[in-house]
C-alpha cells in the first residue's frame, strides 16, 4: 500500500499549494484563512467509538457522553463488549448507539491491518460494521490513518463551503460532490481541510456581521 499519508503540517502545506495552483477558487479562499490544521487523530477502537457517540448530537453533548464513557474505562473493545445495555445507557448512550457500540466492539477489526489497506478497502471494512456509515469511515481514514486522498462528500459543512467558494446555486448533492472532488486528487483530504476552514471562517464572519 503506497498511498500518500499526511503526517505533518508540511504535508498539509504541500497539498494546499498544489490545490491553489490547480484551482484558482481555492487560492482565493485561502487568502482569508489561517494555516490549515493537521487534524491527525489516534487510530483504533476508541476513535471509532467516539465517532459513533458523536453521531446526530451536538458537540457539547458528544463531549459530555464521551467524558463519562472514558472515565468509566469504556475505551477498549473487550470492556465495551462486556458492558450491559443498562450500563451503557447510564453513561448516556441511546438504545441504538448501544447496539452500535456492541457491534463495533465485537467486530474484531484488525486496526493495524487497516493501515496497510488501500483507502477504499479500509472504508469497506469499516462500513461493514453496523453503525459505521460512509461519513464516519471516511473521516477515520482521513484523520486516523492520515490518508491524503480521501473525501467525505456527505458532510454538510463541506457541501456548504463548496457552494460558497464555487458560487453554486445550492449545496452539491453527495454523488455530484464526489465527482467534483475527483478534480482535487491526489490531495482531496487537504481540499476537505480548506473547505472546513472556509466554512468555519464564513460562520464566524456571519456572527460578526
Amino acid at each position: 500500500m503506497n498511498e500518500r499519508r499526511i503526517i505533518s503540517d508540511a504535508c498539509v502545506a504541500e497539498g494546499a499549494a498544489w490545490l491553489c495552483q490547480h484551482e484558482p477558487r481555492f487560492a482565493a479562499a485561502m487568502q482569508d484563512l489561517p494555516p490549515l490544521p493537521l487534524r491527525l487523530k489516534p487510530e483504533g477502537f476508541a476513535e471509532l467509538f467516539s465517532a459513533i457517540v458523536s453521531q446526530q448530537v451536538s458537540v457539547a453533548s458528544a463531549n459530555a457522553i464521551w467524558g463519562k464513557l472514558f472515565a468509566a474505562g469504556m475505551t477498549t473493545p473487550e470492556v465495551v463488549a462486556q458492558a450491559s445495555e443498562e450500563r451503557l445507557r447510564e453513561l448516556g448512550l441511546s438504545g441504538q448507539k448501544v447496539r452500535y457500540a456492541h457491534a463495533l466492539a465485537r467486530a474484531n477489526i484488525d486496526y493495524a491491518a487497516l493501515q496497510e489497506q488501500p483507502s477504499e478497502d479500509a472504508i469497506k471494512t469499516l462500513t461493514a460494521v453496523s453503525g459505521i456509515g460512509p461519513w464516519t469511515a471516511e473521516i477515520y481514514v482521513m484523520f486516523a490513518l492520515g490518508r491524503a486522498d480521501v473525501f467525505a462528500p456527505g458532510d454538510l459543512a463541506l457541501q456548504e463551503a463548496a457552494k460558497l467558494i464555487f458560487d453554486l446555486l445550492e449545496r452539491p448533492k453527495e454523488k455530484e460532490f464526489r465527482e467534483m472532488a475527483q478534480n482535487w486528487s491526489p490531495w482531496r483530504s487537504v481540499a476537505a481541510r480548506i473547505l472546513w476552514a472556509y466554512y468555519k471562517h464564513s460562520k464566524q464572519r456571519e456572527g460578526i456581521t
